[in-house]
This record gives structure tokens, C-alpha cells and sequence, in this order.
């Protein structure tokens, strides 16, 4: 049997508020973000996602990290959180998964300005071209 797991926060995003739908399923983590005007009740969050749930757009799914604690000894513990407080945080699972989701959409949107960049140089050239003949006719 797959167990799906689903999480939504809402919560302040200075000057908005926002909503963070997390799932988990068959071991692989997706996230969606919404953002929100004014602080939203209960039932406006509820009738949001019955309304707008195709419309959620997940970030790429993120494998799910499966890990079993081990018992160690306390120090051991101490310096691994010493270890992990002093290196750069890059950030919660909700964070990354946002983050990819951005660049997926930053690549798209290259792409389709690249192709909208070459087929308006496409209508420039077959203008000229098209003057070129007009005016080798002579008219």
C-alpha cells in the first residue's frame, strides 16, 4: 500500500501572506507555493484548494531521503551539531524544492523567448527580402 503525506502551512512572507502545500509519496518530496493577499481564514484556505487543486503547480519531485537513526553517543551527537550549525544552510526540503521549480521556469522561459527572438528576426529578414524584390521590379 503507497502512503501519500500532505502538509500545508500557511504563514507571513513579508508583505504577503503565503501557503506552502507539501506532499510525500512512494518516497519522492514535491511542493507547490502560493501566495495570498490578506491573511486568509481557515475556510477560504480549504475552499482555495478545492477549488484551484489541478491548478497547483508541484515543483520537480525531490527523492526522499530515508534514514534510520543510529544510537551514538552524545558527544558524537555534539559534534555533528557543531558541524552542522557552523556550515551555510542551504536550506529546508520546502526551500530546495522551490528553488528547482524556479529554475525549471527560468528554463522554460528562455527557451520561449529564444524561439520568439528567432521567428520575429525570421519576419525581419523575409521583410527585407520582400523590399528587395519589390524594388528589383522596379516600380
Amino acid at each position: 500500500m503507497r502512503t501519500v503525506t500532505c502538509r500545508i502551512t500557511v504563514y507571513f512572507d513579508d508583505p504577503f501572506w503565503a501557503m506552502l502545500y507539501e506532499r510525500e509519496s512512494g518516497g519522492w518530496y514535491e511542493v507547490s507555493r502560493t501566495v495570498f493577499g490578506a491573511e486568509p481564514k481557515d475556510y477560504e484556505v480549504y475552499a482555495f484548494l478545492l477549488q484551484n487543486w489541478r491548478r497547483l503547480r508541484f515543483s520537480p519531485p525531490v527523492r526522499e531521503e530515508k534514514h534510520t537513526p543510529k544510537p551514538d553517543n552524545p558527544k558524537r551527537r555534539q559534534r555533528a551539531a557543531r558541524r552542522t550549525v557552523k556550515q551555510a544552510s542551504v536550506g529546508t526540503k520546502a526551500q530546495q524544492a522551490l528553488a528547482a521549480q524556479r529554475e525549471q521556469s527560468q528554463q522554460a522561459r528562455r527557451v520561449r523567448t529564444r524561439e520568439e527572438k528567432e521567428r520575429e528576426a525570421e519576419e525581419r529578414y523575409e521583410k527585407h527580402r520582400q523590399k528587395r524584390r519589390e524594388k528589383h521590379k522596379g516600380h
